[in-house]
């Protein structure tokens, strides 16, 4: 921050700072979003060299599908036995705005600069009854910069403290994956995975933080002992190991039964809304909708959980499209022939992963 370069960001930031305006529903107004936007920029830089490998959310260069790729070849090489699958609670609303700032404080020495993201952390949100709360604490929903901070926060909370000294009081070998707040740690022993669980509640609690308990739990999960069928949920899959036709130990991805769920359910009501729409327009925002859902499930081994979504999505649509109108519009050869004609986007493996 004392370069050249970064003289002219802050002299900036100081002529927005005095027009800065913030809408009570806590959205930016587009001053702010072109501000908050050079503010992370700035962050970025800085803290980029801080980060460390096992963070993967919110970062350039760097997705889910890559933390879900380099979990699966940790877990692969039978190196570990016990997963700690954790979540925290509530964890954007929880962050403590002064610790936060605390932490900034020891990087950042340009006092604007820090007052400038602290009036975005006291920005007021609206409520229903159109009162304005300025909230104590979490980061400023719907804001650009929000993402980067909650990376701070956990980056000192949680990657530092694991790599350093859950990682130095360990026996064996560990290994952390975290997108978000969404993280897996990996032992090889059991005792090791017991002691970091304890640890963990009582190092969230000095940042004002809490592990979601229905879904946070330690289970074996071990290529030598398949038949427990242990299986945990991280970023949207469920993984678990299974036995090839060779007797072999595989780990196998597929869509979280929680998401596909929820995925479904998500379509009953889009279609409740949409099938008034003429066919070829309902078609085309179909397949947009199911081919995003491919970009993002279409990974090596989920082929099947894919067909599976697909059949469920049609028989849908098979339902809502009968009741546009009082009468029944199609029987089962009607709806193939619609289906034919207008095509539905074809479950696709995407990610080699």
């Amino acid at each position: 921050m004392k370069s050249r370069r970064d003289a002219g960001f802050r002299a900036t930031l100081r002529i927005y700072e005095g027009i800065l305006t913030v809408s009570p529903l806590g959205i930016p107004a587009i001053a702010d979003k072109l501000l908050q936007l050079a503010v992370a920029k700035i962050l970025e830089a800085i803290y980029e060299q801080d980060f460390l490998s096992c963070s993967y959310g919110y970062r350039p260069g760097t997705s889910a599908h890559k933390a879900i790729k380099d979990l699966t070849g940790e877990l692969n090489s039978g190196k570990y036995h016990v997963v700690v699958e954790a979540d925290i609670k509530g964890f954007f609303n929880a962050i403590n705005h002064d610790l936060l700032m605390d932490m900034l404080a020891k990087r950042i020495d340009d006092k604007p600069f820090l007052k400038l993201i602290r009036k975005w952390l006291k920005a007021g949100i609206l409520e229903t009854d159109g009162q304005v709360l300025h909230p104590l604490m979490g980061t400023p929903q719907g804001g650009s910069v929000s993402p980067i901070l909650a990376n701070i926060y956990l980056h000192n909370v949680l990657d530092v403290w694991f790599d350093e000294i859950v990682r130095a009081h360990c026996v064996g070998r560990i290994y952390l994956c975290r997108f978000a707040d969404d993280f897996v740690c990996a032992f090889q022993y059991e005792k090791d995975a017991q002691r970091f669980y304890k640890a963990l509640i009582q190092r969230l609690a000095r940042f004002g933080l809490e592990v979601a308990e229905d879904k946070t739990q330690i289970i074996e999960f071990s290529n030598r002992k398949t038949w427990l069928k242990s299986k945990f949920d991280f970023l949207g899959f469920e993984f678990r190991w299974c036995v090839n036709r060779w007797s072999y130990p595989v780990l196998k991805r597929r869509t979280s039964r929680n998401k596909l769920r929820t995925s479904i359910a998500n379509f009953k009501v889009w279609f409740q809304k949409n099938c008034g729409l003429p066919k070829k327009i309902l078609f085309e925002k179909l397949n947009r909708k199911l081919i995003g859902y491919y970009n993002y499930y279409g990974v090596t081994g989920n082929f099947q959980s894919l067909n599976d979504f697909v059949f469920r999505v049609i028989g849908l649509l098979f339902k809502w499209l009968n009741r546009r109108s009082q009468r029944r519009s199609y029987n089962w050869t009607g709806f193939g022939a619609l289906i034919k004609h207008f095509r539905i986007a074809k479950p696709r493996i995407l990610h080699a992963l």
